[in-house]
Order: C-alpha cells, then sequence, then structure tokens
C-alpha cells in the first residue's frame, strides 16, 4: 500500500495466542474507523488525505467514514477539530460521527450540570474553552498521572465522571465560565455536537466509543456504557454478537482480539492517530507518524 505525507500502513495482526476477529463489512463498502482525536486538527487533517487517496484506488462503491468520539480535549485545536469534522472534503462518503465521554460532558456542564463541570475541565476542558478563546478561572487539582489512574478506578466508572465535585466557593467561577464559553461557541458546533451518535452497525462490526457492557444485547446497551465503560468490557472475552471497535482507553498499539478492536493509540501526546480500514474481511491500520 502507498505511504508518504506522514502516513504509514500497518497489518491488523491480534496479539500473539489470541484468535483472530471474524467479522466483513457489507460486500462493496469500504469502512474507516478514526479513533480518538482531542484536539490534534493537523493529525486529522493528515488522516483525510491519506483516507482520501485510499479511497480513490478502491473499487467498492459505498464509502463510510466512522469517526469514535473524543473529538475535543486535552490537544490545543479542538475547535478546528469540530470544523474539519463538519466538512472533512470526502466527496461520495456517508460520514458517522460517534459521540466520546468527553463530548457528553461537555454537553452536561454546558446545559448546567455543575457536579461535572471539575471532571470535564480537568481531563481536557480547559484546552476546549481555550481553543475557543475562553480561558479557565480554575487551576488544575491533578497531574496527568494522578487523572490516568483516577481513569481506571472502578468508582470513576461507577459515577461516569462525576468524581470531582466542585467545592461550593469554585460553583460562581464555574457558572461564569458555563455562561461564557455557551456563548463563545458557533451555533454549528453546538448542533454537531448535539446530534453525534452513540452507536453504528456495520456487517459483522459494532462501532462505539468506549465499549458494550459484556453479556447485554448490542441493541440493549445503555449510552452511557457506550461512551463510559472501561474495564469490565476491556477485560471480556465474551462473543459479544459483532467485533466491537472502540476508542477510549489508550494503548500504544491498536489491540485486536477476537471480540474487539480498540483504535485509541493517544493522538493528542504520541502524534498517532489510528484509523482502521474495512474492506470485505480485509482489516489494516492507517495512521500518523
Amino acid at each position: 500500500m502507498p505511504t508518504g505525507g506522514g502516513l504509514k500502513w500497518r497489518a491488523c495482526v491480534s496479539a500473539p495466542g489470541a484468535p483472530t476477529p471474524r467479522a466483513a463489512v457489507p460486500p462493496g463498502t469500504v469502512v474507516y474507523a478514526v479513533g480518538d482525536i482531542h484536539g490534534r486538527a493537523d493529525l486529522l487533517a493528515r488522516l483525510l488525505d491519506g483516507i482520501r487517496a485510499d479511497a480513490a484506488r478502491r473499487t467498492a462503491p459505498r464509502r463510510v467514514l466512522i469517526t469514535l468520539g473524543d473529538y475535543v480535549n486535552r490537544g490545543p485545536e479542538c475547535r478546528a477539530v469540530i470544523d474539519l469534522l463538519r466538512a472533512p472534503g470526502l466527496d461520495g462518503f456517508e460520514v458517522i460521527h460517534l459521540s466520546g465521554n468527553v463530548e457528553q460532558a461537555m454537553l452536561r456542564y454546558l446545559d448546567g450540570e455543575m457536579a461535572i463541570a471539575i471532571n470535564w475541565l480537568e481531563y481536557g476542558g480547559i484546552e476546549t474553552a481555550a481553543s475557543y478563546g475562553v480561558a479557565c478561572p480554575q487551576p488544575r487539582r491533578h497531574d496527568e498521572h494522578s487523572l490516568e489512574a483516577m481513569r481506571w478506578h472502578d468508582g470513576y466508572q461507577d459515577a461516569y465522571g462525576a468524581t470531582l465535585p466542585p467545592q461550593p466557593e469554585e460553583i460562581a467561577d464555574l457558572e461564569t465560565l458555563r455562561q461564557t464559553l455557551t456563548a463563545a461557541l458557533p451555533s454549528e458546533h453546538l448542533a454537531f455536537l448535539r446530534g453525534l451518535r452513540t452507536m453504528w452497525r456495520e456487517g459483522g462490526y459494532c462501532f462505539v466509543h468506549a465499549g458494550i457492557v459484556p453479556g447485554v444485547p448490542i441493541e440493549a446497551q445503555a449510552e452511557r456504557d457506550c461512551m463510559w465503560i472501561r474495564r469490565r468490557f476491556l477485560d471480556s472475552e465474551l462473543d459479544h454478537g459483532a467485533v466491537v471497535v472502540h476508542g477510549h482507553s489508550i494503548s500504544p498499539e491498536p489491540e485486536v482480539r477476537h471480540n474487539r478492536i480498540g483504535i485509541d493509540t493517544g493522538a493528542y501526546k504520541s502524534g498517532v492517530l489510528t484509523c482502521l480500514v474495512l474492506d470485505g474481511t480485509e482489516r489494516s491500520f492507517l495512521q500518523t507518524v
């Protein structure tokens, strides 16, 4: 496969000793699934160029782009990411944008849910606000290492993000910030965020941001689990009824299991944004370098 322009191809290989996923997309369809972007518009633009070039050499008449959520927070170009996603320049593509937990948390905060405010800001909302020209009055309480540890704590999962409640003296500043950010957010960006989907199916694959609850039928999954679940899903060996393609949980390399494929490679700090390419039963990865 061709490379260049700061991109590389790699095979979709299962972990040593692990069975290969058995699934296919519908005939005549090629699917490009993009992992967590987190404010890296530079990487997204590069990846879109690669997707455009790859699609031009394929014979599949139906082309689908699926983005798995977490577009904002952490990286510096959150506003630019949404602009790119709203107009990716992929003529003839079906484009499906899923919601990540950070988009859901952002909307909960904008809608006045103060219990989620500190959580969203600590996990990168400060950078999101800055990309819209809004400065956050609250300093971070935790460093990156502490925040990452909390993400994996069982209590964090049970609370679905609302684990860093604001102190009473912080409420006024957080309300002012909420109003300022709401005013700075273009209406089309807010409409984009509110219009994000939770799940998408293509043949033998199910696409979500975080994962699903093992043992629960795909059609019965709760939205919050699809955006926030972590350990219960990642540790499961159950057959989910489809191969689940997800982001949310960072790994240095794409994770390929018999029941799931994880493609969050920590683009905001690693510079590696991963796209899973599915064509029939063929699987490969296109990544920024």
